[in-house]
């Protein structure tokens, strides 16, 4: 019975905070004199309407899937890697790089195309070990670091847009000359799904669900976030598993922008990251770190995002409702667990009385 409590318990509090969120976000819709069953109908048939929108919203989890799970591993470590959006970032740079040298080679489209995708998550650990090493040996917070860096990034695909790759005669927001088709990575006929970034995607949650549950290094990572002065202690190489979790990270995050250039844009953009980094931090800490519900909550969050693109039009609702939903929901889940945490510890205190 006792085991049994504690699991109660967690379900009980995630579902209050998530109840929580709901009803905040109603009242919030009926203060502006909004239909709360209405809105929620067309976020609904704006993600799951029709086949298309099911696809868009599956589009939209492939890169959701593959950077939270790179995220749990640097959070395991008890590691902020507010960065992720700028090794993204540079995914996506690394990856215009390679294809703009090999498209006139006229080599094999796969083969290119798989370099590309390399690259990109060579481009994405660079980024990661950067923010990593300035932890580790320079005493610069990993928050700071990696939000610094993150401009850099930013500042860096504007100059070559406007600079070395721009548009031959002009300098246009569009981003880089788009890409030939036969370099465009595969998708379904008549959607913008690519098999092959569900392919990618799941093979990533798998790969970081079974380093996290089932390895010596997963173990590792759990105890130096869990105390990392304790784990130095008892003989784990801490800056070394440190310095892996943001390589870890890093390869993801450059595949999630790789694939942004070779699956969905076909060119480097202004915001080629999408704003997914700052998503997948809030889907992380909404599901504790556990793993097993990176998809489910990468779809559920892929589906606000594309279904409030509509409330604008059909409701007059701006579709920042979204955010507010997802930003609210990820607070109540975390109090709720910390109210959770101290409850256990004063039943833990009241057995050891006892």
């Amino acid at each position: 019975m006792n085991n049994k409590k504690p699991f109660w318990l967690n379900v009980g509090f995630q579902v209050v905070g998530i109840f929580l969120a709901f009803i905040f976000t109603i009242l919030i819709l009926i203060l502006t004199g909004s239909s709360p069953l209405e809105t929620f109908r067309q976020i609904a048939l704006g993600s799951f309407g029709s086949v298309k929108k099911i696809a868009d919203v599956m589009v939209i989890t492939i890169p959701l899937t593959i950077i939270t799970s790179g995220l749990l591993i640097t959070f395991m470590a008890g590691l902020w890697n507010i960065g992720i959006e700028g090794q993204i970032t540079l995914g996506a740079i690394f990856t215009t790089w390679i294809m703009r040298l090999l498209q006139d080679t006229q080599g094999p489209p796969a083969m290119i195309i798989l370099l590309s995708v390399l690259a990109g998550m060579v481009g994405g650990c660079i980024w990661a070990l950067l923010v990593g090493l300035l932890k580790v040996f320079g005493g610069v917070n990993e928050i700071f670091g990696g939000l610094g860096l993150n401009f850099v990034a930013t500042a860096l695909t504007l100059w070559l847009i406007f600079g070395p790759w721009k548009r031959p005669g002009i300098g246009s927001m569009s981003g880089t000359v788009p890409f030939p088709e036969e370099l465009w990575l595969g998708t379904i006929p008549g959607y913008r799904l690519s098999i092959w970034g569900l392919i990618l995607a799941f093979s990533a949650f798998l790969a970081v669900y079974f380093l996290l549950k089932d390895t010596i290094i997963g173990l590792r990572l759990k105890a130096i976030g869990k105390n990392l002065r304790a784990s130095y202690q008892v003989g784990i190489p801490a800056w070394q598993h440190m310095i892996l979790a943001f390589i870890l990270c890093g390869l993801l995050a450059g595949l999630a922008g790789s694939l942004q250039v070779v699956g969905f844009h076909h060119r480097l953009v202004p915001s080629i990251s999408g704003g997914y980094g700052f998503s997948a931090l809030l889907i992380a800490m909404l599901i504790s770190y556990r793993a097993f519900y990176i998809i489910p909550v990468a779809i559920f969050f892929a589906a606000l995002n594309l279904g409030s693109i509509q409330l604008p039009i059909v409701l007059k609702i701006d579709s920042s409702l979204a955010g507010v939903l997802q930003g609210v929901l990820v607070l109540s889940v975390i109090i709720m667990e910390g109210i959770r945490l101290r409850m256990m510890e004063k039943i833990g205190r009241e057995q050891h009385d006892q």
